[in-house]
Order: structure tokens, then sequence, then C-alpha cells
């Protein structure tokens, strides 16, 4: 691939095989942050949360960069991520989160996936559907300490982890819950939880768990006493951090994802002209501007281009600050390069580092009044990857 500022153009064969707008996943990148925040919260471990497809890096790349870098195991939202990997051929350990629909555990047992329980009876059917598939069934039981979304009461932990161990088909693969506002280290609410999470741990007794976990990203970097057996590192692995009050404890880490496209066309307008749906933009003076062939089908949020004079409402053309004007369409946005020379065909980034700018998918968080989990878990998947980076597989 051309370097970040290189203004020459993709060959006939790559302009053949793809179309003028994709992501680039360094894994070199995803190797240095799992391995930076495995040393940074040893002796826990790190498995590293692979769901919604990497957190839109791609999940099998980012799977195998983490298991490089030394992660012990990897999470998933669902039973096909899991068996995705497994297709794959990933043979690591895979944790599904939440408890699954009845009709899909026969393919989690059979892949070899770790289940999560919160309910009496979904243990049951796990031992079911383990038992059809002549298969044992690792089971890590959430506890609700504060969330409110899913897991346990504290009160049924103890009753749960008889009903795993009664099983011949089912094993007690760990204990387990998940902070609510880590990535405020000052709020209340993570010292309740892990009160609320160790008393219940203390009902069990002298109960030999495998593995107690409870930190993500923000509580793996900001709450030492979160760690335990292991975290399960999510956003912080990509390079992005988990909220503004942690920004300083994730200045070591590399965004891994770059979202880059081609101008596609050039034109010359006039002041007084407006521009795309609504003329919500009318140009006050004469200047050219670059069509890029990419919208909000691709991700790029349609109000962006609304949002001026800052950093996450305009691109990189030559190494050059030009913004989005008017609204982003479906497939194509619209840039003012002014008197710029630009090209059909010239590189534009919008996220990522072109010359001595950068544009961070926090930039379009903060412009937008959301988080940067949700700018890169919403790039299309009708926008194609590239891994970069050294030794990829």
């Amino acid at each position: 691939m051309p370097s970040d500022t290189d203004q020459g153009r993709l060959d006939s064969a790559d302009v053949a095989a793809s179309r003028w707008a994709w992501a680039e996943v360094d894994v070199d990148a995803l190797r240095h942050n799992v391995g930076s925040l495995a040393r940074a919260v040893s002796p826990s471990h790190v498995r590293a949360v692979v769901k919604a497809d990497g957190y839109g890096h791609g999940a099998v790349a980012a799977a195998r960069a983490a298991l490089d870098a030394g992660a012990a195991g990897l999470c998933v939202a669902l039973v096909q991520e899991g068996v995705e990997l497994r297709a794959a051929g990933i043979d690591a350990p895979i944790l599904v989160l939440t408890e699954q629909p009845p009709e899909q555990l026969d393919s989690l047992a059979a892949a070899g996936l770790e289940a999560t329980a919160y309910r009496l009876d979904h243990v049951d059917a796990l031992a079911a559907a383990a038992t059809r598939v002549g298969a044992v069934v690792s089971v890590h039981l959430k506890i609700d300490s504060g969330m409110q979304r899913v897991g346990a009461a504290p009160d049924l932990i103890a009753s749960l982890v008889d009903a795993v161990r009664s099983s011949d088909s089912l094993r007690l693969g760990g204990v387990f819950t998940h902070l609510a506002v880590a990535d405020e280290p000052e709020h209340r609410a993570t010292s309740e939880q892990l009160a609320t999470f160790d008393a219940a741990l203390g009902s069990l007794g002298d109960a030999d768990l495998p593995a107690v976990h409870a930190a993500n990203s923000a509580g793996a970097l900001a709450v030492p006493s979160a760690r335990r057996s292991f975290v399960r590192l999510g956003i912080a692995m990509y390079g992005i951090s988990p909220g503004p009050d942690v920004d300083h404890l994730v200045a070591d880490l590399r965004p891994a994802l770059a979202l880059k496209a081609r101008v596609s066309y050039v034109k010359q307008v006039e002041a007084g002209t407006h521009v795309s749906y609504g003329w919500r933009h009318r140009f006050d003076r004469d200047t050219t501007v670059a069509t890029v062939p990419i919208g909000y089908a691709d991700g790029v949020p349609r109000r962006l281009g609304t949002l001026h004079d800052a950093p996450g409402s305009d691109v990189l053309i030559g190494g050059r600050r030009c913004p989005i004007v008017g609204v982003v369409t479906m497939d194509q946005l619209v840039v003012d390069v002014g008197d710029a020379p630009v090209t059909i065909g010239d590189e534009v980034v919008l996220i990522g580092r072109q010359g001595d700018h950068e544009i961070r998918a926090e930039h379009w968080a903060d412009r937008l009044g959301t988080i940067g989990y949700e700018i890169v878990c919403g790039i299309s998947a009708r926008v194609p990857r590239r891994v970069v980076g050294g030794g990829h597989r």
C-alpha cells in the first residue's frame, strides 16, 4: 500500500479488485497494544474481545494478532462469531459472553466454545446440548453486580455452581461480572460493584474457582483490584481510549484502523452556490470541491459534514485538512479543497494519519456526541478491510 503521504495511484490490479474506499487494519499496532497491556496487567492474563467482527477491524485478523502477542484466549458475543473463528483454524479458548438461544447451543458445544450462564434453566439446556454432541462444555457464570443488564443475582451464584458441577457434561470455567463505570475511575460504582462481586464469591466458601474475571479495558487500565485471573481486553486493544478520564493511561497505544478513499471527481464551484441534499452548506467564495466515494452506508455519519472547525469534520488530502461540506450522502461525500492541487485518484484519509496530521475515531465521536466504539463498529462490511503490517496471516 502507498505510504500515508503518497499521492500515487493504486495499480490497475488493485483498482479492478476493490472500490476506491477501504479500511486498513494494522496488525503490528494490534500486537503492540495487546503486548503493552498484557505487561501492564501482569500477572493477570489477557483475553482479547473480538466480537462485532473485531470491533470493525476483522475478527480473524484481530484474534490472530492478539494471540501472537500473548493473549490467553478470546471473547465473542455470538455463537456464530466463535464458529467463524474456529473455521479459520483458531483453536484458542473462546468465551461467548452471554446466554445464547437454545437453538445455538449444539453448535456452541460442537465448536468447543465456552458458554456463559446466569439462569438454572440455561445450565440445564447447556448440559443437554453437550450430551447430544458428546462434548464437555466449560461454563462461566455471570453475576450482576450492578450493571442491571444480564447476570444472576448474587445470592443465586451458589446454586448455579452446584448445578454446573452436578452435570457430567459441564465443567465450571469461571465466575465473572461486568463493570458499568470503570471509565470514570473516581466513580463510586466500581468499588461498590467489586464489593458486591467479592461478597458473592465469598458465599461460595472454599469452592475452587478456575477463573475469576471482572475488568474490561477501562477496568484493566484504571482499577488494578479488578484485574483478577484475566482481563477482557476490548476497545483498548484496538488503540482507542475507553473514555476521556483514562486517556492518560492509553498514551502508548496505537490506533489499528485507518479509513481511506480516493478522490473520484473534482470540479470548480462559484461563490453563492450550495452543495448536497438540503443545500445546508453555501460556498462563500469560488473554490474547488472533490467528491469522495464513501458515505453513510459505509459508516460515515450523515451529519458529519454539517459540523465544522474541529478535528473530526474534515479529511486529509495531500497532507492538508479539508472540510467535509454538506450532508454526507449514502455513497459519497464532498470536500472543499480550496486552491490545493487535487486530482482524481488522490488518497483521502478519513480516519488515520497523513503527513503531520491525524484524525482519530475519538475525534468523530467527540463531534457526534458518541464513543469511539460506535465509530469503528459502524464501519460497514461493504468497506474492504486490507490487513497491513509485518507477518500478517
